[in-house]
């Protein structure tokens, strides 16, 4: 794989392409250091971005809850994301927004910093293995837990957020897993570390926990109103560890996951079945436009 520092095209960089090497910025900015940062993560479906506002509309309101005011609207950010993907000629692959404060400032304070944005694209596959995608990937139990909904800004995809996602999937992957489910700070269980977390009960219900200390991903909504229109219900509650056992099935949802079986979480064993297959061929029929067979 191309490291990314080392790819070519353009990058839209504080509302101007520039040369994919010049998109650079000071070893000593506030985003680096203070983790004052936030970004999306879309996926572009025959050369259209999948719920493209609704992205955008989350980016902007991640940065408000930040106190970062973005210098463009909204509509702006948008022409620019559909610039970009047909600048580089992405037909499949991942848009990334990114909006951080600058190096005017060295310390906790960041009232004077510049705001910068910018927006890279480039083609890209699976996030996980096709195959692990058919077998379905497993999980362990992560030690570290989704903080108090007190304690950070939980709804936002901000960069410091991600910092105990990065340990866990490390740890995981370390001892044999794929990825890794994250607990809340109450004990039951969030997500695994980039995607929201469903599980089908013996009844056909689903189950997937409220997301109140953890972001209510766009992929994890579209996917409820998918399974809801074929007469499923879904059960939006409290989930213990213990209760794992019970249920049959288990797949992640999120932008890069898409709709990913799970075979196990630890010693809890789960089928690839017929309803988690249905979904992830009707979502991806929606995010490319086509008639769900």
């Amino acid at each position: 794989m191309i490291p990314y520092d080392k790819r070519s095209g353009k990058i839209w960089f504080n509302g101007e392409l520039v040369d994919w090497a010049d998109a650079k910025i000071h070893v000593l900015n506030h985003g680096l250091h203070y983790a004052s940062c936030v970004f999306e993560g879309e996926r572009v479906y025959d050369n259209s971005i999948f719920k493209l506002e609704e992205h955008t509309s989350r980016l902007f309101y991640s940065a408000k809850r930040m106190g970062i005011k973005i210098p463009y609207t909204e509509e702006e950010i948008n022409l620019a994301s559909k610039k970009i993907i047909s600048v580089q000629g992405v037909k499949d692959g991942y848009v990334r927004p990114t909006i951080w404060r600058g190096s005017e400032m060295m310390a906790i304070s960041a009232q004077q910093t510049k705001i910068h944005v910018a927006i890279a694209t480039w083609e890209w596959g699976s996030y996980f293995d096709p195959k692990l995608k058919i077998e379905g990937i497993k999980l362990n139990i992560s030690n570290w837990r989704r903080p108090a909904p007190n304690t950070i800004p939980w709804d936002t995809k901000a960069s410091g957020l991600y910092m105990i996602c990065t340990l866990s999937k490390h740890e995981a992957e370390q001892q044999g897993y794929t990825d890794s489910l994250m607990l809340d700070h109450e004990g039951n269980v969030a997500e695994a570390t980039g995607a929201n977390i469903f599980f089908k009960d013996k009844n056909g219900e689903i189950h997937t926990p409220i997301p109140d200390s953890f972001l209510d991903g766009i992929t994890r909504r579209t996917v409820i109103e998918i399974a809801k229109s074929k007469g499923i219900k879904v059960n939006e509650r409290k989930i213990a560890p213990a209760e794992l056992s019970n249920f049959v099935g288990c797949f992640l949802t999120g932008t890069a996951a898409e709709v990913t079986p799970v075979s196990c979480i630890a010693e809890n064993k789960f089928k690839v079945c017929e309803t988690i297959i249905d979904l992830n061929e009707s979502y991806q029929a929606l995010v490319r436009k086509r008639k769900a067979a």
